[in-house]
């Protein structure tokens, strides 16, 4: 599995692998929404392509995951998964360009497992380790 679930007291700790980054960005996506959908019930209808910029790849990890919960907020949509377009190094850190896929959110279609409120810095980190990338996190709930 590219993503598991880390033990914490009050929240929801995620570790995402990949022998890419661009795949370990979506394992830790796919994650984060497996916790708040029921994933097999989302059609792919819609998609948003969206970029977030941080000063180093662990801090750009969680601001791509904030960025996905402010779209589901902003535009209503339940989403299934996180596509990578690119990860560039810039000259402050780190730019990642990537789309959600999902579909407008029917109440009576798709339930809402979890509330995540938040991918925060606590448990932050990030690793490359036996030629897979690596990132931990914690999320609100």
């Amino acid at each position: 599995m590219p993503y598991s679930y880390l033990e914490h007291i009050s929240d929801v700790g995620i570790r995402a692998e990949a022998e890419t980054l661009d795949g370990a960005f979506e394992s830790g996506a796919e994650a984060m929404l497996n916790l708040i959908f029921d994933l097999s019930t989302i059609t792919v209808t819609e998609d948003i392509t969206f970029g977030v910029e941080a000063g180093d790849l662990a801090l750009t990890f969680v601001e791509t995951l904030n960025e996905i919960l402010f779209i589901i907020d902003r535009h209503s949509l339940a989403l299934t998964k996180l596509k990578a377009v690119q990860i560039k190094q810039t000259d402050g850190g780190y730019l990642f360009t990537g789309t959600v896929l999902g579909e407008p959110f029917d109440l009576e279609k798709h339930t809402v497992k979890t509330e995540v409120k938040a991918a925060t810095y606590s448990g932050l980190s990030y690793k490359e380790s036996e030629g897979k990338h690596v990132f931990e996190c914690v999320l609100d709930v």
